[in-house]
């Protein structure tokens, strides 16, 4: 079994993105759980976690909605701010909304915070704890610069469940030999040292030269993780529809496949599945599988 622990549902005429840039106008259109589950059935994925894109409360709420009407969403990644002194009643408001029962997760675009020590502070650290009293991980959407302040982060809530998404954005494009690979590969051993922490196998792609890459191109930067993870900690995500930019999904699949096939057949399950139920206690989607 397999599940996609990472990607998004996108309406331009509902939500605003504003990391679509001209770069990216391609996905400046819908993509909804009627475009992915085709690709879905075609690719044996058996479920989903469906992942925030904007800070606003509005889109988790459509999200729950869509995942009490599509049984393969297994879990929900959403967003609240983090930074209000009554986080913990917002976390309880959105566990009662229809479909609060896939709530499994909380994600803020960390990434576009212009002070690169946003996770040090006070009332983001507090907002943390909250998520992590209500048994839910926290989407850790990094750049490599924002590393050194997110393994502060992880280390004083050591309670907290952290998943980082897309490895931290690696200098893909760049290459291995890049100035700014020093900071990520240490940042990233850094932070896996803390056993809270898990990552997602995602969003590399977008990474690397969208019109030229090449699985080996991925494939240092994916073995630095394994080095500093293991097996038990990642899982495996497409970032569908950003990953449309420089991939088809099922390109994104075979690649994370390529990746991965030096592992055992039960590595590699838990790495494709088995990660994921246990990270983001998947409860709604073992009912529904069982």
């Amino acid at each position: 079994m397999t599940i996609d622990a990472h990607h998004h549902f996108l309406d331009p005429t509902r939500n605003a993105y504003p990391w679509i840039d001209e770069r990216r106008r391609a996905i400046d259109r819908t993509f909804d759980a009627d475009d992915l589950a085709p690709l879905l059935a075609a690719n044996e994925i058996d479920g989903t976690i469906l992942v925030q894109t904007v800070h606003d409360p509005r889109e988790t709420r459509e999200m729950l909605a869509v995942a009490t009407q599509r049984p393969w969403i297994a879990g929900v990644v959403g967003w609240i701010d983090l930074t209000r002194v009554d986080v913990a009643e917002q976390l309880d408001a959105v566990a009662g909304l229809p479909g609060g029962d896939r709530l499994v997760g909380i994600r803020h675009l960390v990434q576009d915070e212009a002070d690169p020590g946003w996770l040090r502070r006070r009332d983001v650290l507090r907002g943390l704890r909250a998520v992590g009293d209500r048994g839910l991980a926290f989407d850790l959407l990094l750049q490599p610069r924002q590393l050194p302040a997110a393994i502060d982060a992880v280390r004083s809530l050591p309670t907290v469940d952290f998943v980082l998404d897309h490895l931290a954005k690696p200098p893909i494009r760049e290459g291995w030999g890049a100035a700014e690979m020093q900071g990520w590969t240490a940042g990233l051993r850094a932070l896996a040292d803390s056993q809270n922490v898990a990552c997602k196998l995602s969003g590399l792609v977008t990474e690397a030269d969208w019109a030229h890459w090449h699985v080996d191109d991925l494939r240092p930067f994916v073995e630095h993780a394994l080095d500093c993870f293991g097996t038990e900690r990642m899982v495996f995500g497409s970032d569908w529809p950003v990953s449309v930019l420089a991939a088809s999904y099922e390109r994104v699949v075979e690649a994370a496949e390529r990746l991965t096939a030096h592992c055992s057949s039960d590595e590699r399950q838990a790495i494709f599945h088995e990660n994921a139920v246990r990270l983001y206690s998947l409860t709604a989607y073992r009912q529904h599988a069982d």
